[in-house]
């Protein structure tokens, strides 16, 4: 077995990270390698598996007390706090099964040992009951829904089990036969000698037997189309590419098969004032001049409402400066922060006296006060002097 990784490694923080550091790296990963974001990919999938045992244990000060001193012994023979892990073959291991997944996915069926020793390779029974296919439905929803959550009403025409047949597509009061022409096996053998071809019966069209008398309602196919409406709970935090699952509601069943599910895929639309990273907004706030160069307080609106941040005397634009816990809230991950980028405006329209103020005021300032551009100067004589000595 491979050897464990440093749990700070995985975090991807140092060994002296504080909890919101900690919290803030794990959060980050999960949202990135989410199974629901990935699916299908089990690189993905041991990543998040990872993340989550890492910061299992440096989450719990007594844990993470435990990991510092004794690493990865602590917690017994290699294993993780909370990691299912195995041990030889007495750690819950099931070799019949093991072996079963290992044919499943060589195209074997059944038992291992029914393949190796005769009995596997049964065909399915036609007429067993059927499970319903699973839909997908994509949905486009405003910036506001994404990030706080909303309710949706989608209306989509789907293939629901018949009420009349009850799926199985014979009148009530009716039966089936078995198919004369596959005599119930739902496929046609043709050919001889040591080259046989199976395909689909097409009298029963695979299904072993024929209805007798077919169902007025669904035309013996055991499903009929009706337009269904659906309410939709988004949740808060969700974003482009995000699943949401409802049990239950894909297309009917036949022969008192289970319905398959919905998969609704969101699409979420820009705003126009605000952007996300994760679960932090971030916008740009215009700041007046004089507020940038003294100090001072401007409203700043967030997702949640309005409210007053404090802007540093000599804020310069682009200058970045957090809200903490005013971003998007999740029950899972906790709250991101608000991130406001500084954007120094320059007054407009001024009037006579206004200019005069504003000239008055500029003469009282000189070079020192501008330290950027003194930096600037410097760099560019260091660079006209340097031109000169080339030129001689």
């Amino acid at each position: 077995m491979a050897e464990k990784k440093d749990y700070y490694e995985v975090l991807g923080v140092a060994r002296g990270a504080t909890a919101d550091e900690i919290k803030k790296a794990y959060r980050k990963l999960a949202i990135q390698y989410h199974p629901d974001k990935n699916p299908g990919n089990k690189a993905a999938e041991e990543r998040f598996k990872e993340a989550s045992e890492a910061y299992e244990v440096l989450s719990d000060d007594k844990k993470r007390q435990q990991y510092d001193q004794f690493g990865h012994a602590a917690f017994g023979a290699g294993r993780g706090a909370g990691a299912g892990g195995f041990s030889g073959f007495g750690g819950g291991i099931d070799l019949e099964e093991a072996l079963r997944t290992f044919m499943g996915a060589t195209g074997g069926g059944g038992s291992i040992f029914e393949n190796f020793f005769g009995g596997g390779g049964r065909a399915r029974n036609p007429n067993a009951p059927q499970a319903g296919a699973d839909l997908r439905f994509d949905l486009e929803i405003d910036f506001e829904e994404a990030v706080l959550g909303s309710h949706r009403e989608i209306r989509l025409n789907v293939n629901e089990t018949c009420a009349h047949c009850k799926g199985s597509g014979a009148e009530p009061g009716t039966g089936r036969h078995q198919c004369k022409t596959c005599h119930g096996s739902g496929q046609v053998v043709s050919g001889g000698g040591f080259i046989q071809f199976r395909q689909t019966c097409p009298a029963c069209h695979g299904a072993g037997e024929v209805v007798d008398k077919p169902c007025k309602e669904c035309h013996g196919q055991g499903l009929v189309k009706n337009r269904r409406t659906i309410d939709v709970k988004i949740p808060s935090g969700v974003e482009t590419g995000s699943r949401l699952r409802i049990a239950g509601k894909g297309e009917g069943g036949l022969r008192g098969g289970p319905a398959g599910d919905l998969y609704i895929v969101l699409h979420v639309r820009e705003h126009e004032f605000f952007k996300r990273s994760d679960l932090d907004i971030i916008c740009e706030v215009p700041v007046p001049f004089h507020i940038a160069a003294l100090g001072g307080e401007v409203s700043v609106p967030t997702i949640h409402g309005r409210a007053t941040m404090k802007i540093p005397a000599g804020a310069e634009s682009g200058k970045i400066l957090r809200m903490r816990g005013k971003g998007i809230a999740s029950s899972r991950y906790g709250a991101g922060d608000h991130l406001i980028v500084v954007k120094i405006e320059v007054p407009q329209n001024l009037s006579g006296k206004e200019k005069k103020a504003l000239q008055e005021a500029a003469a009282m300032i000189n070079e020192k006060n501008y330290p950027l551009m003194q930096n600037m100067q410097k760099a560019a004589d260091r660079f006209y002097e340097h031109k000169r000595v080339l030129e001689k």
